[in-house]
């Protein structure tokens, strides 16, 4: 088991020790890009007016940018810019602008400030891709960190084995560091020590990790959890009931949501996409200790009734996993609180590849 364990860690160290320093760089992504590009994201609260309708917003948008709106972010915080993504209304020499846009939206005015890619954002999107790829070719590099990432998760289970004490007795010393003792025992205690207590974390980064890897894991995982792991779209769409007239004001749409859904988070709506579509809100909760799950809400574009409300706490359990494989993976899923434990847990997983060669290296030269 030991000689396995080392030879597995030292064959995959390279890979491990860049997929784990760029996961620990990515952790905070969202809260250094804002603090870096405050201007960008947030303004000065006007007073004396309110919010404009939001159906007059996306008509001046959608007016002003030639494109037709598909979707919108709303954050809660009354000063932050509204995130919108477009569709070209015309499809021109199939360029990267067919591919749509996202842009920052004033939502006292109905301004377009702007696109919302930043130079930390551009940076951000390397390390990701580093971090899931190494920056090479997609196919290539997914198999590469996956294979990575299954070694990862078998050095963590061996890693538990090896650090259990042969005698009871000698427990304590598999908790503690010793930085009394010579360089070798301390190096030798920082990668079993720190190893033990992140390996939960760890274990957790990896499994869910492998999602991004490999179809064959993706989906027996789903059979596992009786539930689609990282669905986009949500199943099957709901269809309008077509009548005669006009289509529900946004401004409805929402009031309704927000009669459904009251409590204070992040919504996202997206816009029917054709005469059959129905408008689709998600809504997390800001109070709740999982900020990441959320509810969701699905209204008929015509008679404005809710045809669908599915909220994250009715959820089985296999099905609330399934949901959250990726802010279990990136640590988003308890807020602040578990992006700490997350990012003290990489940075170890970062130093164990480092640790683990110096301890081969002292072994060497004996």
């Amino acid at each position: 088991m030991n000689d396995l364990h080392l030879w597995l860690g030292l064959g995959s160290g390279i890979v491990l020790f860049i997929v784990c320093l760029t996961g620990t760089i990515y952790t905070f992504r969202t809260e250094i890009d804002e603090a870096l590009n405050r201007h960008k994201y947030y303004f000065e609260e006007p007073s004396g007016i309110g919010m404009m309708n939001a159906d007059s917003i996306v008509a001046r948008v959608s007016r002003s940018e030639k494109a037709k709106v598909t979707s919108i972010l709303i954050l809660p915080k009354t000063n932050r810019y509204w995130t919108f993504s477009l569709k070209p209304l015309e499809k021109k020499n199939g360029t990267e602008n067919d591919r749509g846009k996202q842009v920052l939206v004033h939502p006292y005015s109905g301004t377009v400030m702007g696109s919302n890619e930043t130079g930390t954002g551009k940076f951000f999107l390397t390390v990701m891709k580093m971090h899931r790829w190494l920056l090479m070719e997609q196919k290539t590099g997914r198999i590469i960190v996956g294979i990575a990432t299954i070694i990862f998760t078998f050095l963590i289970l061996s890693g538990l084995i090896l650090w259990l004490p042969r005698r009871l007795r000698y427990w304590k010393q598999g908790l503690v560091i010793m930085f009394s003792g010579k360089g070798k025992r301390i190096n030798h205690d920082l990668h079993n020590v720190l190893g033990f207590y992140s390996f939960i974390i760890l274990l957790v980064m990896s499994l869910t990790g492998l999602c991004w890897s490999f179809d064959w894991y993706k989906k027996g995982l789903s059979n596992v959890l009786g539930a689609p792991v990282m669905q986009r779209g949500g199943g099957k769409p709901l269809i309008s009931k077509i009548l005669p007239g006009n289509t529900i004001a946004l401004e409805n749409a929402l009031d309704s949501v927000y009669k459904a859904l009251p409590q204070k988070g992040v919504t996202r709506i997206s816009l029917p996409e054709d005469g059959k579509g129905v408008y689709v809100f998600t809504k997390n909760n800001e109070a709740a200790f999982n900020v990441t799950g959320t509810d969701k809400v699905s209204i008929d574009q015509y008679s404005g009734e809710i045809l669908k409300i599915e909220k994250f706490k009715d959820k089985t359990f296999g099905e609330k996993i399934a949901a959250s494989i990726k802010p279990l993976h990136t640590g988003e899923i308890y807020g602040l609180f578990s992006k700490i434990i997350y990012f003290i847990c990489c940075l170890i997983a970062t130093s164990l590849p480092v640790t683990g060669t110096i301890i081969w290296w002292n072994k060497r030269k004996r």
